[in-house]
């Protein structure tokens, strides 16, 4: 069994910055793509960032040259530094990775989200 905790979210102007964080712990032997995706109010989840184990990055179109996304391979962590934020930023923000267990069964996890709100 594999556990995610995110942290970081919260209320930002316009402009403004935060940065997520998510920790992965428990049953792993090894960590391939870690992302971060969001849900706004009556739509579907989408991807904002993924990255590799080998830090390869792609980002939604909505998102590049705002967001950064990060990993610490040693600490089973993933970041998202996200600057200059509008309005239509914000949603449900969750974490999702995708795990090589103990058990040798590969199991993508989802984190349980945090709110980033982009207001005035």
């Amino acid at each position: 069994q594999v556990q995610l905790v995110e942290s970081g979210g919260g209320l930002v102007q316009p402009g403004g910055s935060l940065t997520l964080s998510c920790a992965a712990s428990g049953s792993i032997i090894s960590i391939n793509t870690m992302g971060w995706y969001r849900q706004a109010p009556g739509k579907e989840r989408e991807l904002v960032a993924v990255i590799t184990s080998g830090g390869s990055t792609n980002y939604a179109d909505s998102v590049k040259g705002r967001f950064t996304i990060s990993r610490d391979n040693a600490k089973n962590t993933v970041n998202l530094q996200m600057n200059s934020l509008k309005p239509e930023d914000t949603a449900v923000y969750y974490c999702n990775v995708n795990v090589l267990e103990l058990t040798r069964v590969g199991r993508a996890y989802w984190g349980q989200g945090t709110q980033v709100t982009v207001s005035s």
